[in-house]
């Protein structure tokens, strides 16, 4: 076994995150991890690479067992370039290597007795090198670094220079370099293009190790994993389906169903017991008109024998009854209700936006000249084309958080952009829940409040945990509220599906087929795209 997991428990102070979880990782599992934003999936990750302690239960690897760990945002990069990264990964193979050199110059002076042991070692060693990919780390190296698009840049290039995605990607090249026996990965997805995605996917599949995702790519998981391990919100506990996402919808479908079945069906069982013990009761209580004959015996006996069978079925109600309440089906939890719909009136012109022959460079790199785009009432545009070509970049220029070198950019006034960025902004983490929302807006506290949570993102008790406190999905859904209370007439949206659960990403999608006036989006989540009905936009290299 290369992992085993028992009776994990993590609490933060009296809030449950993991309640005894208990699972086994196989050397060629692929395990997708899902649940709802905030509900422990990350958590679960650092416990397994020991960024975070258990309270109690244990985790064990396998006798020289190496993980690797793709955290789902990649930060605190020092004043370092590719090539020390590059080096940095590598450093255990080249130590192999150097390994496998020492032994080689003491096999030729050994003594006789000894060869066997050091062959013995040696080929350990070789064995070791040649699954870390050492005699291909060149090819390797290359290889990876053009499957993830990472190939242009310069290996002097300063690690600090790079953008998010750059650094999301370069985090996942590193790990697969190192090539360890179990990837342990948060939100692979995030930031990949197309070619990356399936190039990623590809690699993926024929890794010979054991690979443990949570993401919220469903495309990704139907392709990727074999099972879902979930994560219960209202449980804390881990239950685990077999097949991938598509399997587990279906299997958590019918069991929804069938537990609601069984539940309705127990409580009319309650019901029918509890009006026979009243009925029997009130018939002990009441007796029967006895024969009107002078047999005082055959009274008696007639009267004693009714008595005591409606006693016996009192008692015979009452000991089911205790039966099923001392251990009965719960009810099962409601659903949460997500009403991410978007309150506005929408504008109504011809154009909206207008965007006139605008460039824009960084430093010497063009990163697209000479863009001209109307943007109607009824636009709806899906940006798409490679990292690095300027999509974000272009609605940063829209939002005016970058200024174009050439061209102008014209807004409709009464426009109220309505921007989700690629990545989370950045919040105070001491403000809470509620003072994030209602920030910069006018009113009362409990009417935000009600609001808050008539959205379906958070429930009462999230209310006034601290930003700081948030998963990074729990402040995408901070987020995406904070647009909502904007009342917006234009979306422009940049990955809006990164880092959201599955159970918001639907009812978010609905949200943007509903809304009424333009959307901008960029997106490389296939799901969304499909479902997007809007035109296509390429941008390309310098286009």
């Amino acid at each position: 076994m290369f992992l085993t997991v028992k009776n994990v428990s993590k609490s933060y102070g009296a809030h449950t995150i993991l309640d005894t979880i208990s699972f086994v990782v196989q050397k060629t599992d692929r395990i997708g991890i899902v649940g709802p934003n905030g509900v422990g999936k990350s958590t679960l990750l650092r416990l397994l690479v020991e960024q975070e302690t258990a309270d109690s239960g244990n985790i064990h690897y396998g006798p020289g067992i190496e993980f690797g760990y793709l955290e789902q945002a990649i930060t605190n990069l020092t004043e370092r370039t590719l090539q020390d990264l590059l080096q940095d990964a590598q450093g255990q193979v080249h130590q192999l290597e150097e390994c496998m050199h020492t032994l080689e110059q003491r096999m030729e002076t050994v003594q006789p007795d000894h060869i066997t042991e050091l062959l013995e070692e040696y080929n350990t060693i070789v064995t070791l090198y040649q699954e870390r990919g050492g005699y291909e780390m060149e090819y390797r190296t290359e290889s990876i670094l053009s499957g993830l698009r990472l190939d242009y840049l310069p290996r002097t290039q300063p690690l600090t220079t790079l953008s998010g995605g750059e650094k999301a990607r370069l985090g996942m090249a590193m790990l697969l370099l190192r090539s360890p026996d179990i990837l342990l990965l948060d939100e692979p997805t995030n930031h990949l293009d197309f070619a990356s995605l399936d190039w990623l996917e590809s690699y993926l599949n024929s890794y010979a190790g054991a690979v443990v995702t949570v993401s919220h790519d469903r495309q990704f998981l139907n392709k990727m994993v074999r099972s879902i391990f979930e994560i219960d919100e209202h449980t804390h506990q881990l239950k685990i389906y077999t097949g991938n996402y598509d399997a587990y919808v279906e299997a958590k479908h019918s069991e929804r169903k069938k537990w609601l079945e069984n539940y309705e069906r127990q409580q009319e069982e309650i019901k029918e017991l509890r009006k026979r013990i009243r009925l029997t009761g009130r018939q002990l209580g009441h007796p029967n008109r006895q024969p009107r004959d002078n047999d005082k015996f055959a009274r008696h006996f007639f009267a004693q024998n009714i008595q005591s069978a409606v006693a016996s079925n009192v008692r015979a109600a009452q000991v089911q009854l205790e039966r099923i309440e001392t251990d009965p089906i719960p009810k099962p939890p409601e659903l949460l209700q997500i009403n991410t719909n978007i309150q506005t009136r929408p504008l109504q012109a011809q154009a909206i936006i207008r965007l006139s022959h605008v460039s824009k460079y960084f430093g010497e790199r063009c990163i697209f000249s000479n863009i001209s785009l109307t943007i109607a009432a009824t636009t709806r545009l899906l940006l798409i084309g490679p990292n690095g070509t300027g999509k974000t970049t272009l609605l940063k220029l829209i939002t005016g958080l970058e200024q174009p070198d050439q061209g102008e950019i014209n807004i409709l006034p009464g426009a109220r952009i309505g921007y989700l960025a690629q990545d989370p902004i950045s919040l105070d983490p001491g403000m809470t829940v509620i003072d994030a929302y209602r920030y910069g807006q006018i009113g009362f506290e409990e009417d935000f409040i009600g609001r808050l949570i008539g959205y379906g993102l958070f429930r009462l008790e999230d209310i006034q945990k601290k930003v700081g406190q948030l998963s990074i999905g729990q402040q995408r859904k901070l987020e995406i509220a904070r647009i909502m209370a904007q009342e917006p007439n234009v979306l422009l949206l940049d990955e809006p599906t990164n880092y959201i659960s599955l159970d918001i990403l639907e009812a978010f999608e609905i949200t943007v087929q509903q809304f009424p006036g333009p959307v901008l989006a960029i997106s490389h989540d296939r799901w969304f795209m499909q479902r997007f009905a809007g035109e296509e936009w390429q941008i390309t290299e310098a286009g």
